[in-house]
This record gives C-alpha cells, structure tokens and sequence, in this order.
C-alpha cells in the first residue's frame, strides 16, 4: 500500500490511527452501552415496558446500520491491517486480539435479533410482562453481557491495533 492511499483513508476523528468508520464505531460502542443500561434499568425499575421496547428496537436498527456500514468499509475501502502495522503489539497479538473479539461480536447481534425479535411478537402491544417474561429476561440478560463483552473486547482491539 501507497503512502497516499494509506493518509486517504485515515480520517478518522480521533487521535489514532483508525479510519473514521473504526473511530465511530469505537466511540458508538460507549453510547451503545450507556443506551442499553438506562434501557434494561426503565424496564427493571420502572417498568416502563413500551419505552424499554421501541428503545431496543431503535438501538438494533442502528446497531444494524452502523455494523453493515463498518464490514462494507474494512471490506472494500479500508485496509485496517496497514494501519495497525505501526502499533507496538505484533500482529500476531493484533490478530489474535481480533479473533477473540469476534467470538463475541459475531454471536451477539444475532442473538440481539432473536431476543428483539421473540420481544415483539411474543408480548403484548402495548408491551407489558406476560408468561413469556421470564424467558425473554433470561435471552436478554446474555444478548446485554454479549454486548458488553463486544465492547470491552473490541476496544482492547482498537487499542492495540490503532492506539499503542
């Protein structure tokens, strides 16, 4: 890769190596989380069961688009390893920090599907609980760690590859 081409596709808006669409994915992940713990915590202590859905509901979609949005940029646009090349950790450590990250990156929106997806159709609209509640908690509570680890473990990534 140029040396053009490698300043071309860093524009990202934080101090790091990273492309914009690694940067805002990275900066979005703490949003994501502040997002979904003021959701889990209306419908856990306030109950506020309609606002906790349409919440999960938007905060899937957006998941949706942004991730689409980020595999289309690391796949087609951005060369992520020649910007990771500079970090301080090997590639291998790099790679393998990828690989772990994607253990839980991978699983978690599908099962965020499945969980949303059981929500509406297995609720009532106006949502409110129902038998189906306390499997719909269970599916959840691991769909919220799922997403908690791809956090943690995606900016663990970020750091090593665009940061150190």
């Amino acid at each position: 890769m140029n040396a053009l081409s490698l300043i071309a596709q860093n524009a990202g808006f934080l101090p790091t190596r990273g492309s914009i669409m690694i940067d805002f994915v990275a900066a979005a992940m703490f949003g994501i989380i502040l997002v979904l713990g003021v959701s889990i915590y209306l419908v856990r202590y306030r109950r506020l069961y309609q606002l906790h859905k349409w919440i999960q509901i938007v905060t899937g979609v957006v998941l949706l688009v942004a991730v689409t949005a980020f595999e289309v940029d690391v796949r087609f646009f951005t060369d992520w390893e020649a910007l990771a090349e500079p970090s301080s950790f090997s590639s291998g450590t790099v790679h393998g920090l990828l690989y772990f990250h994607l253990l839980f990156a991978i699983p978690t929106p599908l099962l965020w599907i499945f969980v949303i997806w059981h929500g509406i159709t297995k609720f009532p609209n106006p949502a409110e609980p129902s038998p189906y509640s306390q499997t719909h908690i269970f599916w959840a509570r691991l769909a919220a760690i799922g997403m908690l680890l791809t956090a943690v473990t995606g900016w663990v990534f970020y750091y090593a590859a665009f940061v150190a």
